[in-house]
């Protein structure tokens, strides 16, 4: 159920589940949402042709790496909501193989979107109980602490993405 509030230039959706709520703030950092950072990573991503994703910008990370990255945690985590268990490490979490065409890339960003739909999708059918739970083992915390700890991590590389694409642009 959601309440709407309305607000200068703005309508405000409040859930009335926090997984609801939960599930709408992994919507807006990746697919859809303005707020917090004012863009999200359809926006930044989708228009990107894969040269300038791949490029690099002195000992920093590439666009490409970092959605990689991102997405990585998201289909990590997806699994587990999945039945499966818990495969993402974090050691491996920068491996990827170089995108070597714009197919490739529009393949990748495809699947991040999907994937992060279907995440989403699975957070909000979740009881708000099951946020209080421990997530795979008592050693990871609990639900709530890493769905939040996702999102938090989605805005921090969103950012860097945000100012890589300015460095390459200036160049």
């Amino acid at each position: 159920m959601y309440n709407f509030g309305i607000f200068p230039n703005r309508i405000i959706v409040v859930m009335t589940k926090k997984t609801e709520a939960l599930a709408h703030r992994l919507r807006e950092v990746v697919l859809t949402g303005t707020w917090i950072a004012n863009t999200n990573y359809k926006d930044q991503l989708e228009n990107v042709d894969w040269k300038l994703a791949v490029t690099k910008v002195g000992s920093l990370n590439t666009i490409a790496v970092l959605a990689q990255h991102v997405h990585y945690y998201i289909n990590g985590i997806k699994n587990v909501f999945e039945g499966g268990g818990l495969e993402i490490r974090d050691k491996y979490s920068f491996d990827f193989a170089e995108l070597r065409s714009q197919n490739e890339w529009e393949l990748f960003l495809t699947k991040f979107w999907n994937d992060t739909e279907q995440l989403a999708r699975r957070i909000e059918q979740l009881p708000d109980e099951k946020l209080k739970e421990s997530f795979v083992e008592k050693k990871y915390g609990i639900y709530q602490r890493n769905i939040d700890g996702l999102i938090e991590h989605c805005y921090y590389h969103l950012g860097q993405i945000v100012l890589l694409k300015k460095m390459i642009a200036t160049r």
